[in-house]
């Protein structure tokens, strides 16, 4: 089996949540509001193991993605999208969107769905696009390489934050046993800060600085309407918290 598969530079891949690495979601707080995803992916899942290994094995049964994430509401685009749906951070834009429509976070042959555009999308799958994935194996590797090995690498960073998490808060534990019932795994958003804290390296201070303001202008721009309920208590509670970092709060 192979699939065909070309960008049209149509954007609408370039809108809500965008998944990051840890390295990418610090590089560019200046323009993403910043949250980190918790997702659970039960056993029986192709991508079952691997979630375990690059993220967190919360039990025999259930593994958890623990995901830096570009916290955007799904109906807008993404900052860096121009008018003519060009990217204006193409030379330094995340790993993600460079391995797309693959997916480093799922095995070589878990991908196929993933060429599928979905409803909207323009991308072309026709015969006159390349061939791109063939007999489980994607033909070009480069960029799905380059965010694998950046997954591999914050995997203990990763992991040792959601230990603590779950260590700390008991009621989290409860929360992930709840969302693991879900057909086909269940998901949450939680502040990106304990994350950073585990990262020496990590300049809160700055990350603070340039993080602040991102979060009040996409609270600005927010549209009214319950569906954005969620997104604006949270871009409310965590520019709060970066405002209190540079005061010297904890």
């Amino acid at each position: 089996m192979e699939r065909r598969f070309a960008c049209t530079i149509c954007g609408k891949c370039c809108q809500g949540w965008l998944p990051l690495t840890i390295g990418d979601a610090v590089r560019h707080a200046h323009l993403f509001p910043l949250a980190v995803l918790w997702s659970t992916v039960r056993q029986g899942s192709k991508a079952f193991a691997l979630t375990g290994q690059l993220g967190l094995q919360f039990n025999k049964k259930v593994a958890l993605r623990l995901t830096p994430l570009a916290y955007i509401p799904t109906s807008m685009p993404c900052p860096a999208l121009t008018d003519g749906n060009r990217c204006s951070i193409h030379e330094s834009k995340p790993l993600r969107c460079r391995a797309m429509p693959f997916s480093a976070d799922r095995e070589t042959n878990d991908q196929a769905d993933l060429l599928i555009p979905r409803p909207g999308w323009l991308c072309d799958i026709s015969p006159s696009a390349a061939v791109v994935y063939r007999d489980g194996a994607i033909l070009d590797r480069a960029d799905f390489e380059a965010e694998r090995q950046a997954l591999a690498a914050q995997a203990p960073v990763l992991k040792a934050y959601g230990e603590f998490l779950l260590k700390s808060l008991p009621s989290l534990k409860i929360q992930i046993e709840k969302l693991a019932q879900r057909p086909g795994g269940g998901q949450m958003v939680l502040k990106i800060s304990p994350l950073l804290r585990k990262i020496p390296s990590v300049d809160l201070l700055d990350f603070a600085r340039r993080q602040a303001p991102v979060l009040k202008a996409f609270l600005d721009r927010l549209p009214e309407g319950e569906q954005f309920k969620e997104y604006r208590k949270n871009y409310a509670d965590w520019a709060q918290e970066m405002e209190s970092l540079q005061g010297g709060g904890a």
